[in-house]
């Protein structure tokens, strides 16, 4: 157990972590050029001066016995450590929506139909593939848990946010490995994801599937170290808040944060509903019990966006601002990427290295296969500049799409941010670190993996017609 004083001390470290993060990302020129965020590499720092590394060699040389048989770091604030992703990435996904402007679901659908469906395609797909790789290779050979399957979804659409949020449940079903091997799966998909997005836009340009010509200054407009996109609010709303605050005697992100708040509690309390009716009807007695099984972040982002709703329909949306909820979100964020990786077992690493090579290589090539092959086809106009947003959040999280996106589309003419945006609604309930990601495992655990491959081939497949179908219609009506 820990002490208050525990906490106080670990997320203290958690703040001097990032600053020498910061600093060496800034002189490094390799970790600045694939703009790597500086919470990855305060997590890597905090990995190596733990007991998984620095520990490990002080207990092989110097004995058990060693003040540093647990790194630099105490086992209290270790333990802190490890209980905070669980808890942080509840606030992060509680903040996606808050602060958004939500339009009409038909003009959402006119818009981000193409996109919808490729980010789809991207996600069903990686448990096909995980799927087919974990009945053929991963359990026959490595005798890894059929579960092992979900890995390149929760890693590569998720992130590490979503993987570390995910370590409750891995547990439980009997498989703690997989947080870790998922944490490392997200690293390697948020690298791959920038180094391969880049080559595919010089490729692009070489070849002529990229229409749009290269900006001067590309670089300028990327904020390097950012998680989330900045977002421009109407004047109006910014007038709004000022007059609220000027009559309030409330910091403005103490009352952004207590909008936070009632969204992670509306997530709770959905969640437990669920729980209760799942308990009395299918999940009774040997039934299926899958809800106890997930666990509340999206739940929560399901809260955000109830909450938002609300104050849309009540005329209050000036209360919430999107800039701030941005920083409350990329805050949690940082705090739950730091303390994961920090958490990170190197010893499960490599006794599971080859079959984390294998989920990487499979996701990454059915990513990249998608993009090039099926992007002209799903998506009717400007394909390969608004499909490299997919690719990045496929592969690593929201912030590599869009970084890609500033890269080749900096100043926005072929309208992706907005199809992009506006894709998440479609997306992020059910992939991405949604229901659908949060209850996988446990469907795998109660079905098995035949009926899973099955289930995700026919959505997969689904989505795969209604694209071509999609794509080929609006491209007739223009």
């Amino acid at each position: 157990m820990f002490q208050l004083i525990d906490v106080f001390w670990a997320y203290t470290l958690i703040a001097i972590l990032i600053l020498v993060g910061r600093f060496i990302r800034q002189r490094v020129n390799i970790l600045k050029s694939l703009f790597i965020p500086s919470s990855v590499v305060a997590g890597v720092i905090a990995l190596l001066l733990g007991p998984s590394a620095l520990g490990a060699v002080i207990k092989n040389t110097v004995g058990a016995n060693s003040d540093l048989v647990n790194g630099i770091f105490p086992e209290a604030i270790l333990t802190v450590w490890s209980k905070s992703p669980g808890i942080f990435i509840n606030i992060v996904f509680a903040t996606l929506f808050l602060g958004q402007i939500i339009p009409g679901w038909r003009t959402i659908w006119q818009q981000a139909s193409p996109q919808a469906a490729f980010g789809q395609i991207l996600g069903w797909g990686q448990y096909v593939i995980g799927l087919i790789l974990g009945i053929t290779v991963l359990t026959p050979i490595f005798q890894l848990p059929p579960i092992a399957a979900s890995l390149i979804e929760v890693a590569f659409e998720g992130g590490h946010g979503t993987s570390a949020g995910m370590a409750d449940t891995f547990q439980e079903l009997g498989f703690p490995e997989a947080a870790d091997l998922s944490l490392t799966l997200a690293t390697i998909g948020l690298v791959s994801g920038i180094i391969i997005g880049t080559w595919l836009i010089d490729w692009g340009r070489r070849t002529g599937r990229i229409e749009l010509q290269p900006q001067d200054d590309i670089a300028s407009t990327i904020n390097q170290d950012s998680i989330h996109v900045n977002t421009e609010e109407h004047p109006a709303i910014t007038a709004a808040r000022d007059r609220l605050f000027k009559d309030l005697l409330i910091d403005p992100i103490s009352l952004n944060f207590g909008f936070v708040g009632l969204a992670v509690a509306i997530g709770w309390l959905i969640l437990q509903a669920l729980g209760f009716i799942e308990s009395i009807t299918w999940g009774s007695g040997d039934g299926l019990k899958l809800i106890a099984f997930v666990p509340l972040f999206p739940m929560a982002l399901i809260g955000g966006i109830l909450v938002q709703l609300l104050l849309v329909k009540t005329n209050r949306s000036y209360m919430v601002s999107r800039p701030l909820m941005e920083r409350i979100g990329g805050l949690a964020l940082d705090v739950t990427i730091v303390t994961a990786l920090a958490s990170i077992s190197l010893t499960a690493l490599g006794a599971n290295l080859i079959p984390l090579l294998i989920l990487a290589v499979g996701g990454i090539a059915w990513n990249v296969c998608v993009y090039v092959f099926l992007a002209p086809r799903l998506i009717p106009f400007y394909p390969n500049e608004r499909g490299l947003g997919d690719l990045g959040q496929s592969m690593g999280v929201t912030a590599t799409g869009i970084l890609l996106l500033r890269m080749v589309d900096p100043d926005n003419r072929t309208g992706a941010f907005e199809c992009f945006a506006y894709k998440q609604l479609l997306f992020e309930p059910i992939l991405g670190g949604g229901l659908f990601t949060a209850a996988a495992p446990a469907l795998i655990v109660r079905y098995g993996s035949i009926p899973m491959l099955l289930f995700t081939s026919v959505i997969l497949t689904f989505w795969l017609i209604f694209g071509l179908w999609n794509c080929q219609r609006l491209r007739k009506g223009n």
